[in-house]
C-alpha cells in the first residue's frame, strides 16, 4: 500500500509517518521493543519487506536465507491486507528480552483477520529483534 510520508503514522501515534516509524525504516535503531513492534507494524502497512527482514531474529520460524522469496511473501501479505489499526495491550520491558501484546486490526478480501499476539523480542548487540509471537 502506498501511503504518503505526510500521512498519520500507522502505528497510532499522533505524528506523521516521516517523523515517526519512517525514521526506523530509514535506519534509526529502536530504543525498546515497543518502538520496534510499532515500526514493524507500520512497515507491513507500507510494504517495507527489507525492514521486516532486517528486524527479525534468525530463530524466528519465518526467517530464511531466501530473501527474495521472503520479501515477496511479505509484500504479498501487505498488498492483500487492509490495516485498520494497532492497539497495544501490554508492554513488558526488559534489558535484553521484552514482550509486547497487541491487537492488529486487519481485513483481507472483506474478511476480518484481526488477531492478538504476544510477541517476544531480544536485544542482540544493542539492536532489538522480533523473535517470535503467540497468537491468542
Amino acid at each position: 500500500m502506498k501511503i504518503s510520508v505526510n500521512s498519520p503514522c500507522p502505528c497510532g501515534s499522533s505524528k506523521k509517518l516521516k517523523k515517526c516509524c519512517k525514521l526506523f525504516h530509514n535506519g534509526l535503531n529502536a530504543s525498546n521493543a515497543l518502538e520496534l513492534m510499532k515500526s514493524r507494524y507500520s512497515a507491513y502497512v507500507v510494504g517495507d519487506s527489507k525492514y521486516i527482514m532486517k528486524t527479525t531474529h534468525e530463530e524466528n520460524p519465518d526467517y530464511t536465507e531466501d530473501k527474495d522469496s521472503w520479501s515477496a511473501s511479505i509484500k504479498e501479505f501487505s498488498k492483500n491486507s487492509e490495516f485498520n489499526g494497532l492497539v497495544v495491550l501490554e508492554f513488558i520491558d526488559g534489558e535484553n528480552e521484552a514482550y509486547v501484546t497487541f491487537k492488529a486490526l486487519i481485513t483481507q478480501h472483506g474478511n476480518d483477520v484481526s488477531f492478538v499476539e504476544k510477541s517476544k523480542f531480544f536485544k542482540i548487540n544493542g539492536l532489538w529483534l522480533y523473535h517470535s509471537g503467540v497468537i491468542d
